[in-house]
């Protein structure tokens, strides 16, 4: 369970990213964030893992207050909250496998990481994830040369293969054409069914979250304006959430 009790977080400039944030995110809940830009939706899933640290209130996860962690106690947070970005983050020169065991890195170590010295059983750990995300005959290319479909897979797949209990996913379709963006978010939304993992996706667009959220939770300027069950959402419900009329441009379309 993650519990956000009146969490705010205050730029040294004075700009608020969060404000007065109460959420609590139950095991297994697939929840989708929404919001325009500069809503507030990277900095709220940021801070699960400390990529961002607010600066009044308290973030619990499993009951301890993540804000008063030390180094040692980040590094197994951040072990067991794994990150999807944009932009899929894989060294372009190494292999798609290589990749993939990356998320290994919490448990191996850096030395022998970088030597590529993994047990048999995360290698084999690692082609299964790659073979649940249909691209295991990618193993042994260069990242580099896959589609950004297929590298936010490969991203996928090295997140599961670190074995996190949440899944912190920061716009992972942005990049991605409307029918690829829905295979990634079918893989994510099995995948963290599969393994019964905490997964929060922050998108910007409406008929995604409602395709495939459990749960949204709308931002605007800082604060929760909405937070409730998917099949609840309407056409208005966004209009409130964004503060203005919706657009063509947010409505991704397209489908497999």
């Amino acid at each position: 369970m993650i519990e956000f009790k009146n969490v705010s977080l205050t730029y040294p400039n004075g700009h608020q990213g969060l404000k007065n944030i109460n959420l609590t995110i139950n095991d297994g809940e697939f929840i989708v964030v929404v919001g325009l830009s500069g809503a507030g939706k990277s900095t709220l899933i940021r801070s699960i893992n400390r990529l961002v640290t607010p600066t009044e209130g308290e973030l619990l996860v499993d009951g301890e207050d993540i804000l008063k962690y030390n180094e040692r106690k980040l590094r197994k947070l951040r072990t067991k909250a794994g990150m999807i970005f944009q932009n899929y983050n894989l060294v372009n020169r190494m292999s798609v496998l290589r990749n993939v065991l990356a998320g290994r890195l919490g448990h191996t170590g850096t030395i022998r990481s970088m030597l590529g010295m993994f047990p048999q059983e995360d290698v084999k750990l690692a082609l299964d994830n790659l073979d649940r995300v249909g691209i295991m005959n990618k193993a042994y290319e260069r990242a580099d040369r896959l589609s950004g479909g297929q590298q936010q897979r490969v991203s996928i797949a090295r997140v599961v293969t670190q074995k996190p209990s949440v899944i912190l996913a920061d716009e992972p379709v942005a990049s991605l054409d409307p029918p690829t963006s829905h295979v990634v978010m079918k893989d994510l939304k099995r995948i963290s069914r599969e393994d019964n993992l905490t997964t929060l996706v922050n998108l910007h667009f409406i008929d995604m979250a409602q395709e495939y959220a459990d749960r949204i939770i709308g931002l605007r300027d800082g604060e929760v304006v909405f937070d409730g069950p998917a099949d609840q959402v309407t056409e208005k419900t966004f209009e409130d959430i964004y503060g203005r009329p919706i657009k063509e441009d947010d409505l991704l379309g397209g489908d497999e």
